[in-house]
């Protein structure tokens, strides 16, 4: 109990350190806060001799993103979205195209080495257009091994760590190569981040963000209370659909607007979230057999991105609509604000966590699609 008490402090508490970092040192600032929440939360997982908490950790995780939504919305500009739309619409599609024409040819071609192949395909289709509720949804209408699951979302987070570190870094400057800039200039809201240096919490920004996090928690409340009053349980993507609705019709009000902070305050919070999700990525569960589905993920999920990459490219969709996709669909809505931070456009925070939970909806459809279909060509 003590041991678990710990390790969620110390996921509270970590992100303060990596800010601090990123103020002092010239490598932690080009790594950046996320990416230093990630490795953290990854090395602890595998230190030898710890045994972290997956419940704790995954408990942590999901509390932290509905939190941090309504925070991120709260100063976003709504009314600039509509201008925003073709372009996201088009590489999001081409993104969910790109994850299930991926799964089914690397699971065509792995079909020999597992008897869940199908499976396997489908439940990656979930998690590359969804996220991991989706994966294990369709896991269970699947009826596949718990041990699949399990060791799916493991190799899933250590890929994913992977394509997440490029996101963060070098993905914009490498695209930018081949692909068009983004040019909606007069809809992007200037970038500052005073919530990346503590020096700059004033007592003004901690009585706004403070009122923030207050007024999230009641938003929270409300989209959880009435998923539960409609469905009889908790269902993870229409409450995070009603939160986001919820967040999006507050930030209307000007003086909720006008709260200072409250936008850094919710990548404070994802960073917790990521210092979480790093810690799920156990290492040691991946050896013997398990090491095909490793690379069965990789595969999948590489060529997933390489795909849409060059279908936007061949639509000319710009740089940061086509990574801002890439993340609502490989991540789901929780690492929008990190990426868009990366990228240096806010604009795009509010579009990209609404394609994300679209994802959410659209997974468990095309993944059991997929799966059947692959069945049904495989003759099974």
């Amino acid at each position: 109990m003590a041991m678990t008490a710990l390790q969620v402090v110390f996921f509270l508490l970590f992100p303060l350190l990596a800010i601090r970092m990123g103020e002092r040192f010239r490598v932690a600032r080009i790594l950046g806060p996320v990416t230093l929440c990630y490795l953290a939360g990854f090395l602890s997982a595998n230190l030898p001799g710890v045994k972290l908490s997956q419940a704790a950790s995954m408990q942590v995780s999901e509390v932290a993103v509905p939190l941090a939504i309504p925070l991120l919305l709260f100063s976003a500009n709504v009314r600039g979205w509509p201008k925003l739309a073709r372009p996201l619409l088009i590489s999001f599609s081409l993104a969910c195209v790109s994850a299930v024409l991926a799964a089914g040819l690397v699971g065509w071609g792995f079909r020999g080495e597992t008897p869940e192949w199908w499976k396997i395909a489908g439940m990656l289709v979930g998690v590359y257009v969804g996220g991991t509720a989706n994966m294990a949804a369709i896991g269970r209408v699947l009826e596949a091994h718990n041990e699949t699951f399990i060791l799916l979302n493991t190799a899933d987070l250590a890929a994913g760590g992977v394509y997440l570190i490029f996101l963060l870094t070098f993905a914009q400057r490498v695209l930018l190569r081949f692909m068009r800039p983004f040019t909606a200039l007069a809809h992007a809201e200037p970038f500052a981040h005073p919530g990346e240096s503590l020096g700059t919490w004033t007592k003004s920004h901690l009585r706004d963000m403070a009122l923030g996090f207050g007024l999230s928690g009641v938003l929270v409340a409300v989209g959880l209370g009435a998923t539960l009053l409609v469905f009889q349980k908790l269902e993870a993507g229409p409450a995070l659909l009603l939160i986001t609705s919820l967040g999006i019709a507050v930030s209307l009000s000007k003086r909720v607007h006008a709260l200072v902070g409250t936008y850094e305050l919710g990548e404070y919070v994802l960073l917790v979230f990521c210092v979480a999700m790093g810690s799920l990525a156990d290492l040691r569960m991946l050896s013997g057999g398990s090491v095909t589905l490793l690379l069965f993920v990789v595969a999948v999920m590489g060529l997933a991105i390489v795909l849409h990459v060059a279908l936007s490219a061949l639509c000319r969709i710009d740089v940061d609509s086509t990574l801002v996709c890439s993340t609502a669909t490989i991540y789901g809505p929780a690492l929008i604000g990190p990426v868009t931070a990366a990228l240096r456009n806010r604009a795009l925070v509010g579009p990209g966590l609404t394609l994300g939970l679209a994802g959410l909806a659209l997974g468990n459809y095309l993944g059991l699609a997929t799966a059947w279909g692959l069945r049904w060509l495989a003759g099974e």
